[in-house]
Order: C-alpha cells, then sequence, then structure tokens
C-alpha cells in the first residue's frame, strides 16, 4: 500500500498545493496529513484529491475544522499500526515519549515543526513529513511517502523543489 504523508499545509483557501506534491497525493492509496490545514477549503481540497484522507487536528486550524478532526489516530496498514498526532512535543526524548503515546504502533507521523526527520529505535519509527507548502527554514518543500507492505511501514522523504 502507498501513502501519502503530508502535513503543515497551512493554506487558507484552495488551490495552492505544489504540483509536485498533488500528483503524488493522486497516486498514492491512502492520504495520512498531521495537521495544519489552516481552512476548511484546504480540507475540502486535499480530500477531493481522490485516495481516501485520513487526518487530525492542528493548532493553527480554523475551529470549524478543528472540531471535525480528531487530535490522533491510529491506522492499521497492511505493515503495522500507525499512529498520527500534530504536535510530538519537545525533540529531546521524543521517540521514547511516541512510543508510550502510542503503544501497539509501529510508527508514528507527527507535524508542526515543519522539520522533516525520521528516526528508528528497536523497531519503533517517528516521521515527520515536513511541509509541501510552508518551508520555513527548511531548504526545500517536503512531503512523505510510506510503503506499507510485507509487515514493514518504510518511509521516504520527498524534496519537491
Amino acid at each position: 500500500m502507498l501513502v501519502a504523508v503530508i502535513a503543515d499545509t497551512h493554506l487558507r483557501s484552495a488551490g495552492r498545493l505544489p504540483a509536485a506534491c498533488r500528483s503524488r497525493l493522486e497516486r498514492s492509496e491512502l492520504i495520512v496529513h498531521a495537521g495544519d490545514f489552516v481552512g476548511e477549503e484546504a480540507f475540502e481540497e486535499i480530500a477531493s484529491v481522490g485516495p481516501p484522507l485520513r487526518a487530525v487536528s492542528g493548532n493553527v486550524d480554523e475551529p470549524s475544522l478543528a472540531s471535525r478532526l480528531p487530535e490522533r489516530i491510529e491506522l492499521d496498514l497492511p505493515g503495522g499500526r500507525l499512529g498520527v498526532v500534530h504536535d510530538a512535543g519537545a525533540t529531546r526524548g521524543r521517540l521514547a515519549r511516541m512510543r508510550a503515546a502510542f503503544p501497539g504502533c509501529a510508527a508514528v507521523v507527527f507535524g508542526h515543526s515543519h522539520v522533516p526527520s525520521h528516526e528508528t529505535e528497536e523497531g519503533f519509527q517517528i516521521f515527520n513529513p515536513g511541509s509541501p507548502t510552508a518551508r520555513r527554514r527548511q531548504p526545500r518543500h517536503t512531503m512523505g511517502l510510506l510503503h506499507a507492505q510485507d509487515g514493514r511501514l518504510n518511509f521516504e522523504l520527498i524534496a519537491l523543489d
């Protein structure tokens, strides 16, 4: 199963997803968004791409959107159980904190920092796809792909520019 992983799109209106991101969303079987769409139109645009969208609320999502989305989710994928949350807290101790917060999950996807990262320890992973639209101080706009198959979750960071 191919899962497109995005976060921190920070779109106040529809129509501003980079073409390189949108094409990967279209080719995926599932889209996971780790929060901070910002507006309803952005949520609807991503939801209309085609594959099912599973998402959590972020700290800057408008109240009408945040009330529709959970703070965290867990998904059963062919490669294992995946947790999703927007803010995973401080860098120090993050991997252990996410392992404790999502027992039974093989990996956790998060956003908030706009800093792409991937950490693994003893078979448990945490992954932040960065942002396809609001890179802040990062050198590139990014997103992730998750290959969920054969009892494994394999993350890939994709630079979009």
